[in-house]
């Protein structure tokens, strides 16, 4: 197979899945935009695709708290096919918002709450890759990209297992913006192929797109990312 498609899941208020469509574009996969009443209306758009995406953004407004809304439809309406995708080997990605999601969903382990800042928090951090079970990240470089919430800090009850067992795949290096324990900024199940984080990498998959771009910064791109879990796609 030589172009992946991949959906690329969008709900009311989500703003970033066009960011990601196009990370993905540059990657080499042919995104779909898909709007959860399509999925919710008929499930089987899942059975065409070979990657999915849940974009990131403020779903329902965070009603409730952030992403319980749109985890509940998800769970409620499509759980089974979403199980069946990720038994299925295909690789799944929540940034931000989605990374909420697929945590309420109980596809990815702990959860997220409040900043430790109490305030909402936009702003450029640092993410090493620490070997893990994740088909995303396997072999890359430190990533370079914005944080934007006001629920990033990730909380699990045994941080020290979930490293012990190859499930911490991002911590935030230099700052822990948001409190989250052992600076822990994304997770994979323990299949490797479902990946969760809190910053945006597709918001730094062109070197221009980096505020100190001008000044000679052009490290730590966040498409080495996609094109991995691309790659992984491809090649299953």
């Amino acid at each position: 197979m030589s172009t992946p498609q991949a959906i690329v899941l969008a709900a009311p208020g989500t703003n970033r899945d066009h960011d990601v469509a196009f990370a993905l574009e540059l990657a080499g996969a042919a995104p779909r935009l898909t709007l959860l009443a399509e999925l919710l209306a008929d499930s089987s758009v899942l059975a065409d695709a070979q990657m999915l995406v849940v974009a990131g953004g403020f779903s329902y407004a965070d009603a409730l708290g952030a992403g319980r809304m749109w985890s509940l439809q998800l769970t409620h309406g499509v759980g089974d096919a979403l199980r069946g995708f990720v038994a299925a080997g295909k690789p799944v990605i929540g940034i931000c918002n989605g990374f909420q999601v697929l945590t309420r969903t109980g596809l990815l382990p702990g959860a997220l709450g409040h900043n430790s800042s109490g305030h909402f928090q936009c702003e450029w951090v640092r993410l090493d890759a620490p070997a893990s079970r994740s088909v995303w990240t396997q072999g890359l470089d430190p990533i370079e990209c914005p944080i934007a919430h006001g629920e990033g800090r990730y909380v699990h009850p045994d941080p020290a297992a979930l490293a012990a067992n190859g499930q911490v795949a991002f911590t935030y290096t230099g700052t822990n913006p948001n409190g989250s324990l052992d600076a822990i900024a994304g997770v994979c199940d323990e299949s490797g192929v479902v990946l969760g984080l809190m910053p945006h990498p597709e918001n730094h998959v062109l070197a221009r797109q980096h505020p100190r771009h001008a000044r000679g910064s052009a490290a730590g791109l966040g498409l080495p990312l996609f094109r991995q879990g691309v790659r992984y796609a491809r090649e299953r």
